[in-house]
């Protein structure tokens, strides 16, 4: 089952525009660690056989090598225990955002999603390397949503369905702050505005949202 559901969200990812080609990875808890997308393989030719499994030792079984990432995947599993899965993209809007190491500030309400005031960006580190993973657990503290600078974005939530509504969210938000940039800086919201977003979005689950407005 699990399998299937990490083969069905890369798919899903692809026809969001989220992942394009070979990029992009997700990732779900188990009893024994996590499962997690092989390495370079396009969402289109993926099959439930391919997922491998890992522990939190960094320890793969299955027939193909795990995604270049896991070990962003892992050190996130460890380091936020109600994580159940985990999303990484290079969407356009947010990656561009991402290039410009930009977090995303609170120009509108529903940057809340996230958990905090703000979307980060992590620090720049090179791909698959404990800096890497270390930088976006730092960014990740507060939040379930991060970008990673020159890189992508980086999400988690308590199951692959959220955790890519999460994504999607964090993608739509990039375009229209980069939308709103055009005509000059937006109007952000203050911080006790944003205090108190959050606080109802807890009513809700931050991290569940699945309708703006």
């Amino acid at each position: 089952m699990p399998a299937r559901l990490l083969v069905e969200g890369m798919r899903r990812l692809a026809d969001l525009g989220l992942t394009q080609g070979r990029s992009g990875n997700l990732s779900v808890r188990i009893a024994s660690g996590f499962m997690i997308t092989p390495s370079g393989i396009p969402a289109e030719h993926l099959d439930a056989k391919d997922m491998v499994i890992m522990d939190l030792d960094g320890h793969a079984q299955g027939d193909l090598p795990p995604s270049s990432e896991w070990r962003m995947h892992r050190d996130l599993y460890r380091a936020f225990p109600r994580a159940g899965a985990v999303v990484h993209a290079h969407p356009p809007h947010a990656t561009a955002l991402a290039c410009r190491r930009e977090a995303i500030p609170p120009f509108h309400y529903m940057v809340a999603v996230a958990g905090g005031a703000d979307i980060p960006c992590a620090d720049y580190a090179t791909f698959g390397t404990y800096a890497l993973s270390a930088n976006a657990i730092k960014a990740l503290r507060g939040r379930t949503a991060c970008l990673l600078a020159n890189h992508g974005i980086l999400c988690y939530s308590n199951d692959i369905e959220r955790g890519i509504d999460l994504a999607l969210e964090v993608e739509t938000l990039a375009r229209q702050y980069l939308l709103a940039q055009q005509n000059g800086e937006p109007v952000l919201l203050d911080p006790q505005e944003m205090d108190e977003i959050i606080d109802r979005f807890k009513h809700y689950g931050s991290a569940s949202i699945r309708v703006r407005g």
